[in-house]
This record gives C-alpha cells, structure tokens and sequence, in this order.
C-alpha cells in the first residue's frame, strides 16, 4: 500500500472555507492530506479509515481516529443525523453511504465530495464501474439526498495525474447561498 500523503485536493481546499464551525468528518481519509487541511483550519476532525496505519499518526489534539470498515457485512453507520459542519469524501465511492452522509450534515453543513467517473478506465485504475460514477450520478445522489448544490463539475483532470472525475460541494437546506462566496482564493494551509 503507497503510504506517501498525496497533495491537497484543490476542490476541497477551495470550499473548506464556506464551512461553518463545527466538527468535520474526513471519510476513507487515507493519509490523512483532508484531516491536516480542516485540523489546521481549526476545525475539529474525526478521521475514519478502514486502514488503522493511516490513521495512527492522524491522531491529535484536532483529530480523532475512527477504524471502521464501512463495507464489511455487518457495517453500520457510526454517525448521529445532524452532527457534521462539514463532510469530505474524495477517492472513494460506496454508493450506499450516501444517504447516511447527506444526514449526518447538520442543516447548515457541506458536503465536499471528489471521486472518479466513468471514463477513468482509459488512465488506469479505478476502471471497475462500480467505482465510477456514472455522468450526473453525484449531482443526482446530493439533490436526492435534499441537499443544495452550490458547484458541480464532471469532467477530466490532468493535476495531479489524469483522472477523469465528478466533483460536487453541496449544503444542507439552512446554509444560505448568498454566503457562498465561490469567488473566493482557496487557502490551503
């Protein structure tokens, strides 16, 4: 398994800011590249992975570590409704989550979501479709799970590799657009 910590996404360093104080949620975190960002940016972070190696050097007082296997058999979602600020996901994609994801935002919360699309079979791995998103599956899932959509795209990447992607920052229903300032410089810290 490749351990190097690979640079911020530049999706989830531009709409981090729009988040609201709060607790954030870091899902199938990896290397820990979103749960740094969002510690640093003063939130406070549960990062979740099945690997409990990536994890142990996550945790701090920022963060806390979660080893759960989201996909085993008998997985249950270890969330209440309501509780996050804000929600990462990017590089993984079990659409059954979905759901629990869009309920677990507090009604002010994001969602910041980056995964790959079909069409990614052309630059190498994910190629199996039932780890690409089909085109407008992610925008469908967020308005499906009655969140609004603040920016989505569908298309090709050549940073930091080529990858062909869905991206998508959504809000639960009380976050008020006018205050999503998406003109805004990101700020990766």
């Amino acid at each position: 398994m490749d351990t190097r910590t690979p640079p911020v996404s530049p999706w989830v360093a531009r709409f981090a800011p729009l988040a609201r104080p709060g607790e954030a949620l870091d899902l199938a975190c990896g290397s820990g590249r979103h749960t740094r960002l969002l510690a640093a940016r003063g939130m406070q972070v549960t990062a979740l992975d099945r690997h409990p190696e990536l994890l142990a050097p996550l945790a701090g007082p920022q963060v806390t570590t979660l080893q759960h296997d989201l996909e085993a058999a008998d997985a249950s979602w270890p969330f209440a409704p309501g509780r996050f600020a804000l929600v990462v996901v990017t590089n993984y994609l079990h659409r059954p989550l979905f759901a629990q994801l869009a309920a677990s935002l507090r009604p002010d919360g994001l969602l910041i979501y980056e995964t790959f699309a079909q069409g990614n079979e052309a630059f190498g791995k994910p190629s199996n479709p039932d780890f690409l998103l089909a085109p407008g599956e992610l925008l469908g899932l967020a308005v499906a799970g009655g969140l609004q959509v603040l920016a989505y795209e569908d298309g090709h990447v050549e940073r930091p590799h080529p990858t062909q992607v869905q991206r998508l920052c959504a809000a639960g229903p009380d976050f008020a657009k006018t205050e999503a300032r998406l003109d805004q410089e990101s700020r990766a810290e």
